[in-house]
């Protein structure tokens, strides 16, 4: 097996055993064990397990942000856009499942971008400004975007992380509901929404 092979080989074992196990649940003894060589050619490939962990998310990260980007940059209707977003998510989610298990866990690595949540805030940054176009165009306040972009993000994210566990429903169908609840919630929204008044 050439070098690149092997890393390759021991990337997709570590992969699998991060999404079953989690980073601090998996050793390199595993990663070693699983692929079927000694610890040293891990160490020798990534120098620890952090550095294998790493790339893993790196790849992660790139894949999905790829896949929501060209989502949200490809043009059209809003609604459109948050059809193709809630879809480019749970496609990355049924293609790439232990993918996505590892980046939906806690990053035990200290680093400010890479994680998951980073990664919704930053897909949900792209959605503030397209957000903000919309909130002006039908009168309503653009200053409130940046929450309607995480509230619509989050909204997504935890659906997707849920479909993942239970896998009850087809993904259009999902996604389908998913945008018949921020469209329609979208579409009736208010202009100064207030609270009940206590009693």
């Amino acid at each position: 097996m050439s070098a690149k092979d092997r890393r390759e080989q021991l990337l997709a074992v570590s992969r699998q055993l991060f999404a079953e196990k989690g980073f601090d649940g998996t050793s390199i003894e595993e990663i070693a064990v699983r692929a079927q060589v000694s610890k040293p050619v891990v160490y020798e490939h990534f120098g620890g397990k952090e550095g294998v962990y790493a790339v893993v998310v790196d790849r992660e990260v790139q894949a999905l942000t790829t896949a929501l980007t060209d989502a949200l940059t490809a043009g059209g209707h809003p609604r459109a856009l948050l059809e193709r977003t809630a879809l480019a998510l749970l496609t990355y989610i049924e293609s790439n499942e232990d993918g996505f298990r590892v980046l939906v866990r806690d990053s035990p690595v200290a680093q400010a971008t890479g994680t998951f949540s980073s990664l919704i805030g930053d897909v949900a940054m792209q959605v503030e400004h397209l957000l903000g176009d919309q909130f002006r165009k039908q009168g309503l306040n653009p200053k409130f975007s940046p929450i309607y972009a995480q509230m619509l993000v989050g909204m997504v994210a935890l659906t997707g992380q849920h479909w993942l566990d239970s896998r009850r429903f087809k993904k259009d169908e999902v996604a389908a509901h998913l945008v018949n609840l921020a469209w329609n919630g979208l579409s009736g929204m208010e202009r100064a929404p207030a609270l009940a008044p206590k009693d």
